[in-house]
């Protein structure tokens, strides 16, 4: 915070300097408005003392220097204000930059402390403070002068009698003092319950549709809303202890005038007589007292505002010095010219048995040990051994990305990495191969073609223009493989690491991108490779192998140097490889027609950018579907909606209801009583006056009606009166509604984006969906209800002051009328213009996010290839400027109604004072110091006023947002009336009857009219070439997407959303077929019902933060020794109970302390752990090696011989032993029978071509 200040100091200096020449220039009208009573008095009095009246033009004169002031005092604030706010802009926008570029250095250790919601926050929320506090923050220095300024000057009026009403404010401050302690402290657990309640959210929305596979959304609803209620209750006492110090300041200035008027009655006069209670003596301490209400009330702002600051800028600090990765843990060399002879110099080296571990001081051994490697330039060298053993962390030691303790790491050359699960830009298929670089057609085409995606390509609609969707949602797993394939070849780098690339993608496939990308003879045959593999096809074509056991190299040699040293790696050979020796040659065979299977193989699983306008129906073709020509031009991701103009009472209404409207009424109420006590406080002070008037004019010798006392008591009566209901307002508006609304609208929001469907998530950028739960709940959390507080406090305020003047001064009602119009045309055109540049913000805001996300989810490959880091950077800082010049935007319209406003507030001073002059025969002081004391704070309430709406309309698009997607429509519902029966499914039978879907409305049919039945028991490979349509059908057995043309496929259809459902199921058709299982259809069945009584094991093993107890059974209905059992029959009990906690273990972010094999066993307990008769295995053993995959098959075997199972794999040796092989070929059934009779066909079997292609036969 000081770095920024002393950055700007001399701006600020000089906009101070002159903010506080416009803060004495302020006092100036209350000056000129003693001398105008004075003028009223001696007008009055003049007749009688025969004097000469003073002319009318002299007090006209008085009111023309009261307008001046006003309208000098509003320019120089107008400027000051905008040259503070782009200050704070500017250091938002810094510490933006500050943080992104923080995020791409943090260590291994640092990126497991900071979470992706937590960094998240800190630019969303701890950011956005800065801007605030150029508006606040001033006053520190301001309001010191003010109350300085304003003391000088009641004193001038009462005299020494000021001092009681300062000891009032010095018996006050230390509350203020006492409070301020408590706000820093909730703050502080505000925001780190918000980045507790944010890192859930956010991990459930990256892992969406796992989360619905399990039907979890229960569980982590619940999970949401525990977080979420500690962190409203943060909120709560950070709102209640923010309405108490509102409480004292808005009431100090009226508890200090009654100390002061008390004294000065009693003993302010010569010698401690009685003081003289004159109209300009009340009148003008009135105003003096209301002119230092507002430094008073905004120290209570001031104070929130700088803790906040405070707070965010420290949290923000605490992440800036977090651990940066050791740049010198790997020494990045110059690539070396190739030696004499054949010998070729090593480009990658680890000596003097380097030993690495994932965090900087890990008990026990390190990850890996005794590493001694040199791998020479153009080798390929393959690095296997079973899961768990070290293989991705050599990958990573190589990159820089773990804890080196010794030896010494040197790599020769630029790097390039291929990550074991793809990271995919949101952006076109181009841009995500091109990664930045300059565009060449021929490398790119070339490149295109040895990763296997020219077919995929030609199937997509715009073709490499296609927009692939966040995390490439609509690319099956092997297309992303294969794009992440090309991205690292097109960098043309020296070296390249390949973490298990080929897991992902079919046999086919697999000898097609060894063969022309990777392997002996591919694109890349002169650079040096580092491929991490599970399987063992291709070893005897490497250069070299590394097998690594618990961290340690334990043999390294070429193939036939390993099979004679008849080790282990001989033994896994022997025991798993199917006759490789014909395998080699098998490849060898297939090599030259390799390319023509590729090209054939064509993309209809995951092609969900395709538009089709047909329907399997009658042909009706008003039944376009909406969207479709977006789909054909390639765009996935629509720019987000914005609604024009002003936030329509819909909105408002909807936040009333979240409050409640009782509360609301309650509040208006409350707030309007509140306003007549403290009207009614200055009308007893006039009764006072003109009871001493009266009683001087009648009779000086007798005594006065009533004691000073009775004044006294009376003033104190209707005081106390308003501080009561101001503390029962404060509280009603910022505690009770501001708090109920908040937990409404959140649970509301949580409830409807859990359910929305996937084609939901498909198409909406992660960032967009975080923006409503971070930056739109946090305003509508604090700042909603403090402005509506606010805005109750300005209007009744306002309302009191015009009919105090209008009765003062009934001429005032003429101009009334202009007033007032003229107000409603300026609110109405501002509110229209920074509704919208309000809403343009927020907009903005989502890409800043969502690049925020893909950033940090990429990290390692970004940092590794030469540079990345500093084009991300420099697409960061063009994001933040986009939400820069937006905010400074609606800061120029905010400084146009400040400077209008505050004219018209000026004229309505001078109004009210003209027509006073002009009137002065009919009027009496007292009731001309009573109007223009009201006038004169009415400049202040209304341009305040005018902004609080502005600011209540601004943050009202909060509302409107997160109802945006509180509208949606959701998926089919969680429970039906269906009954199911007992323990059901109990046989398993699953039959699907003329079966289509598609992913999305609009989009071609995926799974086009299948009909399989599968018995009870029953195990069913299922095969296919890559976007068969494979994971497809596990989709729909879960209903991820709906039969097509069903009544839900219509009626969840995001861009029905303004459809009822009586036209949803007008056009609702049976065409889409259905899915039996035991005879019940699936369709009529509630959601929860269906998913948690089937279990699968998914593609992406995925695990959430917390335990591994609750990543195993979230519900916590079974007992550990059920977990334990499960675990043993996983394969995993000996490594978790060396674990510290066993069940109790804390799974980091996204599994990030397992390897990914290991999380495929987790995922193997939680299906043991369900005992469902039906079981999806999709691709659910791509990620382990075959040793493991075959005690995954084995224990499938055994643990589910009575249920049925439906199993997808890239291996075809998967699925050899099944009862039954479905082949899909583009979303069709091409075969189904047993694999022995599909195998005897030969050539007229698709299944047979697939399995002499993965050398199985």
């Amino acid at each position: 915070m000081r770095a920024g200040l002393w950055a700007y100091w001399r701006r600020i200096g000089k906009f101070m300097a002159i903010r506080i020449f416009a803060a004495a220039i302020g006092f100036y009208p209350t000056v000129l408005f003693g001398d105008l009573l004075q003028f009223f008095v001696d007008y009055h009095d003049a007749p009688k003392e025969g004097r000469e009246r003073p002319t009318i033009a002299y007090g006209l004169i008085i009111a023309t220097g009261m307008l001046v002031a006003s309208l000098i005092n509003s320019v120089l604030m107008a400027q000051t204000f905008q040259g503070l706010y782009e200050v704070g802009n500017q250091l938002r926008a810094g510490t933006v930059a500050m943080i992104y570029r923080k995020s791409l250095r943090l260590s291994p250790q640092a990126r497991q402390k900071s979470t992706l919601g937590e960094i998240t926050n800190h630019m969303a929320v701890d950011t956005e403070k800065w801007i605030n506090s150029a508006f606040f923050m001033p006053f520190l220095i301001l309001a010191p002068f003010e109350l300085a300024l304003g003391g000088y000057l009641l004193y001038k009026t009462l005299g020494w009698s000021l001092l009681a009403g300062l000891a009032v404010f010095v018996v006050i401050t230390p509350i203020q003092g006492k409070m301020a302690g408590f706000m820093s402290k909730f703050e502080d657990e505000k925001l780190e319950k918000m980045d507790a309640r944010l890192r859930v959210m956010t991990e459930i929305l990256s892992n969406i549709k796992i989360v619905k596979l399990y039907g979890w959304y229960d569980a982590f609803r619940e999970k949401v809303n525990e977080k979420r209620g500690e962190e409203l209750h943060s909120e709560k006492m950070l709102a209640t202890i923010r309405s108490i110090l509102t409480i004292v300041f808005s009431s100090v200035t009226l508890l200090m005038s009654l100390a002061t008027f008390g004294v000065y009655a009693t003993y302010g006069g010569p010698d401690f007589t009685p003081g003289k209670m004159t109209s300009q003596v009340v009148f003008v301490g009135i105003a003096l007292f209301s002119r230092l209400n507002r430094p008073l009330g905004m120290i209570a702002h001031t104070i929130s505002q700088t803790i906040s600051v405070l707070v965010g800028t420290r949290r923000i600090q605490g992440f800036l010095v977090l651990e940066e990765i050791d740049s010198s843990i790997v020494q990045r060399l110059g690539r070396q010219s190739s030696g004499s002879g054949s010998e070729r110099q090593p480009l990658l080296s680890g000596s003097k048995s380097s030993p690495f571990s994932s965090a900087p001081a890990t008990p026990g051994r390190p990850t890996l040990a005794n590493i001694n490697l040199q791998i020479p330039e153009g080798h390929l060298t393959a690095v296997v051994g079973r899961i768990g053993q070290g293989k991705s962390s050599l990958l990573s030691a190589l990159m820089g990305e773990m804890y080196k303790k010794q030896g010494a790491v040197k790599v020769y050359g630029g790097l390039a990495y291929v990550p074991q699960q793809p990271w995919i830009l949101n952006a076109t298929v181009q841009e995500n191969i091109t990664f930045g670089k300059k565009f060449d057609q021929d490398l790119y085409d070339r490149i295109v073609f040895a990763s296997g995606l020219k077919p995929d390509l030609e199937m997509l609609p715009a073709g490499d223009q296609t927009e692939i969707g966040e995390r490439g949602i609509n690319l099956s797993g092997g297309q992303k493989q294969r794009v992440s394939l090309a991205r690292a070849a097109y960098q043309d780098a020296d070296i390249y690491l390949l973490d298990d690339p080929l897991s992902a993608v079919d046999a086919h496939v697999d000898q097609h991108l060894w063969q022309q990308l990777f392997g002996p003879e591919g694109l890349l045959k002169d650079k040096t490779r580092v491929l991490v593999t599970h399987g063992i096809h291709h070893l005897e074509e490497v250069d070299q192998i590394v097998v690594l056991k618990d961290g340690m190299i334990s043999e390294m040699g070429d193939y036939q140097h390993l099979n004679q040293a008849r080790g282990a790696f001989y033994q896994l050979m022997k025991e798993y490889s199917v006759a490789h020796k014909s395998s080699s040659s098998s490849s060898k065979k297939h090599h030259s027609k390799d390319a023509t299977a590729v090209e054939a193989d064509v993309d209809s699983e995951r092609n969900t950018i395709v538009g089709d306008d047909s329907r399997l129906d009658d042909g009706n073709t008003d039944d376009k579907k909406r969207g479709d020509d977006d789909e054909k031009d390639g765009e996935l991701i629509a720019e987000e909606t914005m609604v024009d103009g002003k936030v329509s009472w819909k909105v408002a209404m909807a936040y009333a209801r979240a409050v409640t409207l009782k509360n609301v009424f309650f509040c208006v109420v409350v707030f309007i009583a509140g306003q007549s006590c403290q009207i009614a406080t200055n009308f007893w002070l006039r009764r006072w006056i003109t009871d001493i008037e009266a009683h001087e004019s009648n009779s000086i010798t007798t005594s006065p009606a009533h004691p000073t006392s009775y004044y006294l008591y009376g003033y104190g009566y209707l005081i106390l009166a308003f501080v009561i209901m101001d503390v029962l307002g404060n509280y009603a508006s910022e505690v009770v509604c501001g708090i109920q609304a908040s937990r409404t609208i959140h649970t509301t929001l949580l409830t409807r984006v859990l359910r929305l469907p996937m084609s939901f998530f498909d198409t909406t950028p992660m960032g967009r969906i975080v923006n409503r739960f971070s930056s739109d709940m946090a305003s509508i959390d604090s700042s909603l209800p403090e402005e509506c507080n606010d805005l109750l406090a300005f209007v009744t305020l306002i309302g009191g002051s015009l009919l105090v003047i209008a009765y003062s001064t009934p001429a005032f009602l003429v101009t009334f009328p202009v007033l007032v119009g003229a107000y409603v045309v300026l609110q109405d055109y501002f509110i229209k213009t920074s509704g919208a540049l309000r809403r343009l913000f927020s907009v903005a805001k989502s890409p800043l996010y969502q690049h925020f996300s893909e950033t940090l989810t990429g990290v390692s490959t970004i940092r590794v290839m030469a540079g990345q880091t500093q084009r991300f950077i420099l697409e960061n800082e063009a994001k933040t400027d986009v939400t820069v010049n937006r905010t400074h935007a609606i800061q120029l319209v905010n400084r146009w109604l400040q400077i209008r406003v505050e004219l018209m507030g000026g004229f309505i001073v001078f109004s009210a004072a003209a027509l006073a002059v002009l009137n002065a025969d009919n009027l009496d002081p007292s009731m001309v110091g009573l109007a223009l004391t009201y006038a004169l704070t009415m400049i202040t309430y209304i341009n305040a006023l005018i902004r609080t709406v502005s600011e209540v309309q601004n943050l009202l698009v909060s509302v409107e947002r997160v109802m945006e997607y509180s509208a949606k429509p959701t998926e089919a519902p969680v429970v039906t009336g269906v009954q199911l029966p007992e323990n059901w499914p109990q046989h398993g039978r699953v039959v699907f009857k003329n079966y289509s879907a598609r992913y999305r409305e609009g989009l071609d049919l995926v799974v086009k009219d299948i009909s399989f039945t599968v018995e009870p028991a029953e195990k069913v490979g299922i095969v296919g070439r890559t976007g068969a349509g494979k994971s497809s059908l596990t989709l729909a057995l879960f209903r991820i997407i709906e039969a097509a043309d069903s009544y839900w496929a219509l009626a969840s259809d995001p861009s029905a959303e303004h459809n009822s459902p009586l036209e949803s199921a007008m056009f609702a058709s049976n065409s889409g077929g259905s899915i039996e299982i035991d005879g019940i259809n699936i369709s009529t069945l509630g959601l929860r019902d269906l998913r948690q009584h089937i279990a699968i094991i998914p593609q992406d093993p995925t695990l959430f933060a917390g335990t591994l107890r609750q990543n195993l059974d979230p519900f916590s209905t079974l007992p550990d020794d059920s977990l334990w059992q499960a675990l043993e029959r996983a394969h995993l009990k000996p490594f978790i109970s060396t674990l510290p906690g066993g069940l109790s273990f804390e799974v980091l972010p996204n599994g990030e302390n397992f390897s990914v094999g290991q999380r495929s066993l987790i995922c193997l307990a939680r299906a043991l752990l369900r005992q469902t008769k039906v079981l999806i295995l999709d691709e659910a053993t791509a990620a382990v090696d075959v040793e493991t995959d075959d005690l995954i098959q084995k224990t499938i075997r055994k643990e589910f011989a009575d249920r049925t199972i439906l199993t997808i794999a890239h291996r075809i040796k998967t699925v050899m032993d099944s009862n039954k092989i479905l082949v899909l070929e583009k979303g069709q059934v091409k075969e189904f029978a047993a694999p022995k009779e599909l195998l005897e066909r030969k050539g007229g079997s698709l299944f047979y071509s697939l399995a002499q292609q993965a050398g199985e036969i």
